[in-house]
């Protein structure tokens, strides 16, 4: 089995941290470290408490800059492969050996969390405005990337650490995702999805507090960074 770090980025998770911690324990056997982004919460005294890894970033810099620290201490760790699960109760710890298992026999470089491959699995209903911005986006990645995504933007990934040397990757908010498809494809790196349930609690948290065309811009001005970037590599 190779070496696999579980990556957890948050910002003011104070209230779930704790749970999700506890959930992770039951069914974690590896390390975990907590990337917390500038939160002004208890969340790097809760996380100092549990035990865990801790990085931190003195202000708020999103999403993509959480992941990419985690990326770059588990790289300076000798891990081999990292998973990202976020700390706000939407993605289900149980669900992690899934990966473990896909890590092991799979040839794939991305096994992604997909919200909608399994219904069954969901929850209950996700907001009508990130429903419709995400059907948007996946469709037009798929176009773009040729990958047959079904969930462009769930945060519950694995990834193969020597796979994403070879992406130059530099977004820093939430359209993280869309410079990471595009120039996975354009290198071409292999993607699997896998099912996880759908979970949403907090409609208004994080990138919810955007409106939906907000955010859609925001994620084609990423789409199009990631595509000048490859014409000229």
């Amino acid at each position: 089995m190779p070496k696999v770090l579980l990556v957890i980025p948050v910002y003011n998770e104070a209230a779930s941290l704790p749970q999700v911690l506890a959930a992770v324990r039951a069914v974690w056997p590896g390390e975990v470290l907590v990337v917390d982004d500038g939160s002004t919460d208890a969340t790097p005294d809760i996380a100092k408490r549990e035990g865990v890894e801790l990085v931190r970033h003195p202000v708020n810099r999103g999403y993509g800059a959480a992941l990419l620290s985690g990326f770059a201490w588990a790289e300076g760790q000798g891990y081999e492969w990292v998973i990202t699960m976020d700390a706000d109760g939407q993605h289900e710890p149980a669900f992690l050996p899934k990966f473990l298992d896909r890590i092991e026999v799979a040839e794939a470089d991305i096994v992604s969390g997909s919200r909608y491959l399994d219904p069954r699995l969901a929850q209950g209903p996700s907001p009508a405005d990130r429903r419709w911005v995400n059907r948007a986006i996946t469709a037009l990645l798929r176009e773009l990337t040729g990958y047959p995504l079904t969930d462009a933007f769930c945060g519950f990934k694995a990834y193969r650490l020597a796979a994403l040397r070879k992406l130059a990757l530099r977004e820093q908010g939430y359209a993280f995702p869309m410079e990471l498809w595009i120039k996975a494809a354009h290198v071409g790196l292999k993607v699997e999805e896998i099912p996880v349930p759908l979970i949403y609690y907090d409609f208004e948290k994080g990138v919810g507090r955007c409106p939906a065309r907000e955010r859609l811009a925001v994620y084609l001005e990423a789409a199009a960074r990631a595509l000048r970037w490859t014409c000229s590599s």
